[in-house]
Order: C-alpha cells, then structure tokens, then sequence
C-alpha cells in the first residue's frame, strides 16, 4: 500500500436529539456521503447530546399543541412542514410514519453514552434504533421498557441497561457535554462537526457533507 492509499482519518462529533427529525435526516445524508467518498476516509463517529426540550415531564406532550405553542404555526403549517420532511427523509433513504407525541430524551442520551462505551458501531447502531423506533414505528422512546429493548437489540447488555435506567449512570457525562456544546454556540441542531472545527449546521443534502470531507481528504 503506498502513503496516497491511505485513507484520512476524519473525526466527525454528531450533536444531535433523537426526536429532532432533520438529525434524522441529517445523519442519513452524512452517511450517504460517507458511502460516496468510500476508502479514501475512514470515519470516527462520535454522537453528542442535545434536547430540544430538557423541561418536558416523564409523559411528554401532544406533538401539534407542542409546535403550535413552540413555534406558533397552526396545525396545517405542522402538516406541510411535516410532508416536507418525509420526504427529504425518504430522499436519503430513511421512512418517516406518524406520530402523536414529542417526549423527553435524556435517559435516551444516556444509553447513547453507554453505548459508546462499547464502541462507535453500537452507539452508532443505537442512535439509528431510537430515530427509528420514534419517527418510522411512532413508539415513546422515553418509556423505559422501550428503551431497554432497543439498547438490548443494539448490543448493550441487560445488565448494563437496567443498571443505567435505575441509577444516574451517564447523566454527569450527558450534562457536560450538553454544556460544552452549548458554550460553543450549538443552539440547533442536527450540527455535524468535522475533526472538531468545521461545522456543517441543519439537516444538508449529502452533496454538502460529500464535499467538506473531499475537501479534508485533498480528493476530487
């Protein structure tokens, strides 16, 4: 293998929440860039925590009075917004179905933090879990038992999820991050951050991330 056959080592930190639909989007993108550049970049992925909502109660909210509220947009603006993001979802390969509710996530970040405790692809493998579960089959992935299951499924083990969802395991860890982001002006996300200083901002077409990692990795 020569030294021009060695791939560039990209980090790329994820701040994303698992109910925010363009993070879906967005981490749908990015990974179909990632498939586009192939072997000439090998990616670190690392998801960091946000919560669009940190005071929503145990039992969340009705999804159209939350955005009503929130945004002040009336229940038709909701249904467009919402058609238009099914189908930037669908155009990267991921099914958005209905759902009723907008719930909490912070045991969510949690697991995520668990999860990488084990390794990229189980974090990576647990945040796609969760985007699913919420957006394609509508479940509460703040219930514990939801949660457990999908962890499970992932790859973290029974012992080590009841250990989380019983205890504040993680919630320090989960808070400094969240924190640290923020100081750094982090106030939406999906934002992707490549090797801690390029930061691409929303829910981009993946043309926009297939070009900044061409760029890292000096290729045409």
């Amino acid at each position: 293998m020569s030294v021009t056959d060695i791939p560039v080592r990209v980090r790329i930190d994820v701040v994303l929440d698992p109910v925010c639909p363009w993070c879906a989007i967005g981490l749908h993108a990015l990974e179909r860039a990632i498939e586009r550049v192939g072997d000439a970049v090998a990616v670190d992925l690392h998801f960091q925590p946000f919560e669009l909502n940190p005071g929503l109660g145990p039992d969340g909210e009705d999804l159209v009075e939350h955005l009503v509220r929130k945004y002040g947009i009336s229940p038709a603006e909701i249904a467009r917004n919402q058609a238009a993001i099914a189908a930037r979802g669908a155009a990267v390969g991921f099914a958005f179905g209905p759902r009723t509710r907008i719930v909490a996530t912070f045991d969510a970040h949690r697991l995520l933090r668990a999860a990488a405790q084990i390794g990229p692809d189980t974090a990576r493998t647990f945040a796609h879990a969760l985007l699913k579960a919420y957006f394609t089959e509508g479940e509460d992935i703040a219930a514990p038992a939801t949660l457990a299951r999908l962890a499970v499924a992932s790859g973290i083990d029974a012992q080590t999820v009841r250990d989380v969802l019983g205890s504040d395991r993680y919630a320090a860890e989960v808070r400094e991050r969240e924190a640290y982001y923020a100081e750094r002006g982090i106030r939406s996300v999906p934002a992707v951050i490549l090797q801690e200083r390029h930061l691409i901002s929303g829910g981009q077409p993946p043309e926009v991330f297939e070009q900044a990692l061409r760029q890292l990795a000096g290729i045409a």
